[in-house]
């Protein structure tokens, strides 16, 4: 076992390259582009497209660190029979599974739904497709990572608050050792990525540690 190191905080944080996997979550066209998800409830996306450079960067140096990526999507069936009626109304209105601009939202198979094509999965990189907010729920991501023999996980993209830090979480209860580099997740409220951030570190590193993507990709050198 070659043990590397990333600078983060609360303290720095031992690893393995071998049992590490990039896990990016949820880059898709519906949260990062106009006429998605997104932008259809009220939300400015210019905020969470700040994290997409930086995620490049990690992602591009994880690739040459021939590490495990993963990368997830958040969606529905077209006949919608796995999205719970409480999440398909927000704000009072019906945007799952209504036309937009790129599709049906959040309905896997639609231009929407895709990932981002700045950071597009490569072959042999698995993509977890969704339901729920958290990358763990209904999904078979534990199994994956289990095989692969995974302990420690690098967690990008968006949002902070909801998807990033929910996944966060159940990888926490299920024994992973989270790091969070914190420009490359985004949300449309900078007061809960700070805060969001904060929870995850908080008491010792409760949940996770928090880094950046230079010192990602320095660790992984």
């Amino acid at each position: 076992m070659t043990q590397h190191t990333f600078r983060a905080e609360p303290f720095a944080l031992p690893f393995d390259v071998k049992t590490t996997a990039l896990v990016m979550i949820d880059m898709q066209r519906d949260f990062v582009e106009p006429g998605g998800f997104g932008e259809a409830l009220g939300n400015d996306v210019s905020l969470v497209r700040t994290a997409i450079k930086p995620c490049g960067t990690v992602l591009d140096a994880a690739r040459q660190s021939k590490m495990l990526v993963i990368h997830t999507r958040e969606g529905h069936r077209a006949d919608l029979s796995d999205c719970p009626p409480a999440k398909l109304t927000r704000g009072g209105q019906t945007f799952i599974g209504t036309d937009g601009p790129m599709g049906r939202i959040l309905v896997r198979g639609e231009a929407g739904h895709d990932i981002i094509p700045e950071l597009y999965p490569v072959a042999g990189e698995p993509v977890i497709d969704k339901p729920g907010k958290g990358a763990f729920y209904q999904t078979d991501l534990h199994l994956i990572l289990q095989n692969h023999g995974i302990k420690t996980l690098i967690v990008c993209g968006v949002t902070t608050e909801v998807c990033v830090t929910t996944t966060v979480r159940e990888a926490n209860d299920r024994g992973y050792e989270c790091i969070i580099p914190q420009d490359c997740v985004g949300s449309y409220f900078p007061e809960f990525q700070k805060y969001a951030l904060e929870m995850i570190k908080a008491q010792g590193a409760i949940f996770g540690w928090v880094s950046d993507s230079a010192a990602i990709v320095d660790g992984l050198k």
